[in-house]
């Protein structure tokens, strides 16, 4: 049963520190840097004597370690997974917010696997028919929330309502929004646009306890047009890759060109250099941390198989504001209001 974390004690972080291309040191590391930042209470959960001869700096010892026999591998089947998830760490990590005994679980192990495990050990949320992925973009004029980002490849209409419900609320409690605008990514702007879940989906948000304001299309992605972007996890997924790797290989490009051109332009470019790096860390995914999985009756945050000890650290911060903004309680309280979206859950 979920639980609102008292104010009195700092939130517990559960972090799978055997998920991931790079576990687990990078994800140690990350756990430390998260520590020093923070006043959470952090668990790593893996191979004990692998992640203990890794904690060290300052804060280290703050760090409590839980042993798991066996991890996850990246390839394994999500039924695979849920049959041994009792003595992964990331199922190990997942049952620490079941019990109670964390407030957040965070991972960058197999995706597939954390949300199978965490949608049969945590359960939706009531009036929630399936989670979603909501991934913050660093857009121009303040951050926008993408979902579904990839979980529920698909959806139906009063799924997506559900997402923007979901969306609303995380973009008011942790982004600090006041009144969050929520829009249906779409071919067109005009209400007329769109295949029929666009439709249907547009008719339901206008009826939901939020701020709808229609449809926008990809190009409104990096503009803060809207607050909360809704998708279904199909086309949500390759929204998000393909961004991701436009601004790699925007980066890669800059880097090449500035580094590689005439010694006036190198001159330019140390000028430039602090400027070059803000830009840089305002579209890092790795500044906006890991993706929370909403709808479930516990946080629960995804971040990238390849992510670094930077990553982690933010998809751990992430998690604590998370669980400080009381995400699962706001989007229990939105979904209790009626809609049409519940009517159909």
């Amino acid at each position: 049963m979920y639980s609102s974390p008292g104010a009195s004690r700092p939130p517990r972080i559960a972090v799978d520190a055997m998920g991931g291309d790079h576990a687990p040191e990078e994800i140690v590391a990350g756990a430390v840097l998260a520590a020093q930042e923070s006043n959470a209470q952090i668990i790593l959960v893996g191979d004990e004597p692998r992640v203990r001869a890794l904690l060290r700096g300052s804060k280290a010892d703050s760090i409590s370690v839980m042993h798991a026999p066996e991890a996850v591998p990246m390839a394994q089947s999500a039924s695979a997974a849920l049959r041994s998830a009792d003595k992964t760490s990331l199922g190990i990590a997942v049952g620490l917010v079941k019990r109670g005994e964390a407030d957040a679980v965070v991972s960058a192990g197999n995706s597939g696997a954390f949300l199978a495990i965490a949608l049969i050990k945590l359960r939706t949320i009531e009036g929630v028919s399936r989670p979603a992925i909501a991934t913050v973009w660093p857009a121009l004029n303040g951050p926008t929330v993408l979902l579904d980002s990839g979980a529920n490849v698909d959806c139906r209409p009063e799924w997506l309502v559900q997402f923007g419900i979901m969306g609303s609320a995380y973009s008011k409690g942790v982004l600090k929004v006041e009144n969050p605008r929520v829009a249906v990514l779409s071919v067109g702007e005009e209400r007329t646009k769109g295949n029929q879940q666009v439709l249907e989906t547009a008719k339901m948000l206008e009826a939901a306890p939020i701020n709808f304001i229609g449809n926008v299309e990809g190009r409104d992605l990096f503009h803060n047009i809207a607050d909360v972007i809704v998708a279904d996890g199909f086309v949500g997924n390759i929204v998000l890759k393909t961004g991701e790797g436009m601004i790699a290989d925007l980066a890669m490009v800059m880097r090449e060109t500035l580094l590689g051109g005439s010694l006036l332009t190198k001159l330019g470019t140390a000028l430039l250099a602090p400027a070059l790096r803000g830009l840089r860390r305002k579209f890092d995914y790795e500044t906006y941390g890991g993706a929370p999985l909403l709808g479930l009756r516990g946080n629960c945050i995804v971040t990238h198989g390849r992510a670094s000890r930077n990553a982690i650290k933010h998809a751990t911060l992430a998690a604590v504001q998370e669980v400080n903004h009381d995400v699962v309680g706001k989007i229990s309280e939105m979904m209790a209001t009626p809609h049409p979206a519940a009517e159909e859950a």
